[in-house]
């Protein structure tokens, strides 16, 4: 949760096409000691219908910074090929407790990140899923199993965090094939930090055709990090000073730039200074943060040597010295099962500079403003001599960023317009595949002296988000649409917290799918489908 110093720094039946809404509940005036539980409007992860085993990984109750660890076991009685793996969260909480970050390694791979609920008095429990197919190739041998998910339990912060999490096995039949991954899923070994910079090694195997890496990244830890999108320079005054407001996750391969991304920008479940904002639907992805990912084939065949190559994962447009960046970075590998060595190299790059500028106004308890513009490419080729001949991939990624931010004397008012853009194009021998990712943010948070409480000020929250995946054959929105106000400076039973919320996940491609949710003071009033 944010606040600024001094000012504050029911399925629906479907009837012809159309959904027939739920019975409406009747919503109180304000929130209570309890509202509904939450939930998104994102359609469950799409299973086969053969037989399937449970593993639980994790049951634990949270109260503190210490780790959970188990052992995972591999299902005895679905040993395999498997169609599809689920990883299956359940959390329950109640009392008083801040958003708090979560992560999960199954034998050093990062499989999952998440963030929590901030609970109701009466306690709320809340649900997530996510395929993770993608790492069975580390699932079919026993492997160590860490969770984290640091909180802080005392005679204010009551709250304690009990979650359970399993992986479902998915069999195949006659009609379900084994899915189809990669060979390898390895972690980068010997980790170190330099500043908001992760550097590691990983030693590929010696036939390896393709690779793949992915970067689970969070601006996070309690500073200004986790609201990087609103930062500005320190000479404004702004209550954020770290510099610009563009950031981008920079992976390099002994040295080398080999891929680039825009993160995500991430809202927890007290961010913008308005927990009332997520109760009880939380912002797109922040109960399944997704990890970045990268194409970096074209380097493949320059690290099949048998040696060590070093990795970094460099965040930039951090200020020099700053934390509060997340980083756990995994690799996808395939590899050549008729040849057991596999060799290539670079046949052309070209990569951009950054091209950013900021216009800045404002001094300190003045009105200011930060307006961004920022771009980068690059487009790198490589081939892999493999038994199959010769793989040729060319690999074009292009980023832009626009952000308007402007605040009002004393950050009673303050202002965000902004939008990010991340698209990469693979060609592969012929084969072409494309990712366009398109995230923006429209908001307004005020800040005003309450007319009649001492001390007291109106919190007001404005918001609109738009989070769009496109695919070839597939397109994805999901949007929130919100306004929520709370009295701070108060005992929490005199908040007189209000908030109304509309959450829409919207899929076109192999189907439709088009869900909307919306909620007042807590409790959700409408819940249909569409198509």
């Amino acid at each position: 949760m944010r606040i600024r110093p001094v000012a504050l720094v029911t399925l629906s039946v479907l009837l012809l096409g159309l959904a027939s809404p739920a019975r409406a509940a009747t919503p109180p005036t304000e929130f209570g000691s309890d509202y509904d539980d939450p939930r998104t409007p994102a359609p469950v992860v799409a299973v086969p219908d053969t037989k399937h085993c449970e593993v639980q990984i994790v049951h634990n109750q949270f109260k503190n910074f210490d780790p959970y660890q188990s052992t995972y076991t591999p299902p005895a009685g679905c040993q395999g090929p498997w169609s599809k793996v689920v990883l299956r969260m359940h959390g329950e909480v109640k009392g008083v407790q801040y958003d708090r970050l979560g992560h999960i390694t199954i034998g050093g791979v990062g499989v999952f990140r998440t963030s929590t609920p901030e609970p109701s008095t009466d306690g709320i429990a809340w649900n997530v899923e996510k395929d993770v197919t993608s790492y069975i190739p580390l699932l079919r041998t026993p492997q160590p199993v860490v969770m984290e998910l640091g909180n802080v339990v005392d005679d204010t912060y009551t709250g304690v965090l009990d979650i359970t999490v399993t992986l479902d096995f998915y069999m195949t039949d006659r009609h379900t094939p084994a899915a189809r991954t990669a060979n390898a899923v390895l972690p980068l070994q010997n980790q170190t930090r330099e500043d908001s910079d992760l550097v590691g090694t990983a030693t590929l195997p010696r036939n390896t055709t393709r690779l793949l890496g992915e970067v689970y990244v969070t601006g996070s830890g309690g500073g200004c990090e986790e609201f990087w999108d609103t930062s500005a320079p320190a000479e404004t005054g702004y209550s954020c000073p770290d510099g610009s407001p563009y950031r981008e996750v920079d992976v390099s391969i002994d040295g080398k730039l080999a891929g680039v991304a825009l993160p995500y920008p991430y809202i927890y479940t007290g961010g913008w200074s308005n927990p009332y904002s997520w109760r009880p639907s939380p912002a797109p992805r922040a109960f399944d943060i997704k990890p970045l990912t990268y194409d970096l084939t074209p380097f493949a065949g320059l690290l099949t040597d048998g040696k060590p190559h070093e990795f970094r994962i460099h965040v930039d447009g951090v200020p020099a010295g700053q934390s509060g960046w997340f980083t756990v970075p995994n690799l996808h590998v395939w590899t050549d099962a008729h040849r057991s060595q596999t060799r290539g190299g670079l046949t052309s790059y070209a990569v951009s500079p950054l091209t950013k500028t900021d216009t800045v106004t404002g001094a300190p308890n003045e009105a200011g403003s930060v307006n961004t513009k920022a771009s980068r490419s690059l487009k790198i080729s490589g081939y892999v001599d493999t038994s199959a001949g010769r793989i040729r991939t060319t690999v074009q990624r292009a980023l832009s960023n626009i952000s308007k931010h402007a605040w009002e004397a004393g950050e009673s008012r303050d202002i965000l317009d902004a939008s990010w853009r991340d698209t990469s194009t693979t060609i592969s021998n012929g084969h072409v595949a494309r990712t366009d990712l398109d995230y923006g943010k429209n908001g307004v948070l005020t800040f005003l002296p309450n007319a009649t409480i001492p001390g007291g000020y109106d919190v007001v929250t404005d918001l609109k988000i738009h989070d769009t995946i496109r695919t070839p054959g597939r397109v994805t929105t999901e949007t929130y649409d919100g306004r929520a106000s709370w009295i701070y400076g108060v005992p929490r039973d005199q908040r007189h917290a209000t908030g109304t919320q509309t959450v829409r996940f919207q899929a076109l491609g192999n189907g439709c799918f088009d869900h909307t949710l919306t909620a007042v003071n807590g409790v959700y009033t409408k819940d249909f489908y569409r198509c």
